[in-house]
């Protein structure tokens, strides 16, 4: 663990604007401090989860001009065994605190005359990390989905912007409270759901809205998770125990949810398909896939949600799923039925999709059916299309109404900096994840539930409310 022993740079600089400040009255945001990021300043960011996602996540960081990444974290000091066993994704790339600090500490030192930098400081808790570096204005939090909740929750109550991975949270109440915060805090915040700042989503919505398809009554979305991203399907608990490995804090990994010895079979990559730590295929991707027609058709809460799947227990998500969401009116458009579907599940083929085309891409899709027409795109809104080619070749394009985005890393940046919110900022994101993992609660009760959104409750399944909120280990808040 790093501590910085000697007056840096940033601390000099802050002790220099407080001596101004004793003798000019400047307004606080111009200065900078908790929440209020100076504009003519670089965005102090420290990175929370440095493992494969994460370790992406930092190196993107580390090219935007006025971003100076100044602490990493992890519970993992080094590790390999990012990757999936069943998938080369992430699969030998060194993950951990202490090689995102030499990643870190390279890149900058490139930067400096004397070739060196050793700037980084580098943790394996945040709530440490956050006690002690008092110049950090905003933080990168990509842990697993467990522990995506209390390490953003303390980072805003500590006045800190966040950037958080998507799902945004681990359970409905998560969402709800965390996104309550972060608007009463004032700080800016981002959810990783990436594709929100690309182009398709944004032609997407201005067809709809343009009456191309008429009104839409009908969603498909699927994925192609997991198959052979993670291992989940009714799996049950391993009884071995080996040890926990050189360097990592496995009490810190676990975090909120109730304690289990250590097993490969979590950690460092295959948590996802276990309920205690991980959100399953939906969340994995509904936050990008579901993201596109929860923007465009201006979705919120449904009323109810019905789930089929393969086997399910309390220990693991099921290998496929198909959820089916009802939303009702919202203003002038009709009730809409979005179906979801996972593990290698999908729609059928529309009719007016031409035989040799591929419905979506290899990652997902979307179907939008529309009363004149049917929208198709792939995973990330990427290539969104009328069906078939001939109605898109035909079809005169609207004006392009929705302010193209600077990039959604770098949007989030500009909003710590004093600029507009992000687009995918909590208060949009927030209410995105209640809905996806809404499905979960289809899935594990195996009933239609009823929802009543606004206070985070089924009105017909007890059993469903007990996995709105989840009740964490003694020691944990958020």
């Amino acid at each position: 663990m790093s501590q910085k022993k000697n007056l840096s740079r940033r601390q000099f600089l802050g002790s220099a604007a407080a001596a101004a400040a004793a003798f000019t009255i400047v307004p606080r945001h111009v200065l900078g401090g908790a929440g209020h990021t100076p504009p003519s300043g670089k965005v102090n960011l420290a990175c929370i989860g440095v493992g494969g996602m994460g370790t992406n996540n930092m190196k993107l960081f580390l090219e935007i001009a006025n971003v100076q990444v100044v602490a990493v974290c992890d519970v993992n000091k080094e590790s390999y065994d990012y990757g999936s066993r069943n998938s080369p994704h992430w699969k030998g790339s060194p993950g951990g605190r202490e090689p995102a600090r030499h990643t870190v500490n390279s890149y900058y030192a490139k930067q400096k005359p004397s070739g060196t930098y050793k700037g980084c400081a580098a943790y394996d808790d945040f709530r440490e990390m956050l006690e002690k570096e008092k110049d950090i204005d905003a933080v990168m939090v990509a842990t697993p989905d467990n522990a995506h909740a209390v390490t953003s929750m303390l980072a805003i109550k500590k006045g800190k912007h966040v950037y958080c991975e998507k799902p945004l949270t681990h359970d409905i109440y998560e969402a709800r409270t965390l996104t309550e915060a972060a608007r009463k805090a004032g700080v800016a915040t981002q959810m990783g759901n990436w594709g929100h700042a690309l182009e398709g989503p944004r032609l997407i919505n201005e067809w709809i809205w343009d009456g191309a398809i008429g009104d839409v009554r009908e969603v498909h979305t699927w994925t192609n998770r997991p198959m052979g991203w993670w291992p989940q399907g009714g799996l049950k608990r391993p009884t071995d125990t080996p040890p926990v490995p050189k360097g990592m804090d496995w009490d810190m990994w676990i975090g909120p949810a109730p304690y289990r010895p250590y097993n490969p079979c979590y950690a460092p990559h295959d948590w996802r398909g276990w309920w205690d730590f991980g959100t399953g295929a939906l969340g994995d991707m509904g936050c990008h896939i579901m993201d596109i027609p929860f923007w465009a058709l201006n979705l919120g809460q449904p009323i109810s949600v019905e789930a089929s799947s393969t086997e399910v227990n309390s220990e693991s998500g099921p290998i496929a799923s198909i959820i089916h969401y009802q939303f009702p009116a919202r203003g002038s458009m009709p009730p809409v039925n979005m179906t979801w579907y996972d593990g290698g599940l999908k729609p059928a083929r529309p009719k007016e999709l031409e035989d040799r085309r591929q419905m979506g891409d290899k990652d997902g899709g979307v179907l939008f059916i529309g009363d004149k027409g049917v929208l198709m795109c792939g995973c990330y809104g990427r290539n969104p299309r009328l069906i078939p080619e001939t109605k898109m070749k035909a079809y005169k394009r609207p004006p392009k109404t929705i302010p193209r985005s600077i990039g959604h890393r770098e949007e989030w940046i500009e909003a710590c900096r004093g600029g507009k919110p992000a687009v995918s900022n909590f208060d949009y994101a927030g209410p995105l994840t209640e809905v996806v993992l809404l499905g979960n609660l289809a899935i594990r009760t195996g009933r239609k539930v009823n929802w009543d959104g606004p206070n985070m409750k089924s009105t017909n399944v007890s059993k469903a409310n007990s996995y709105v909120r989840r009740q964490y280990r003694q020691g944990w808040t958020l």
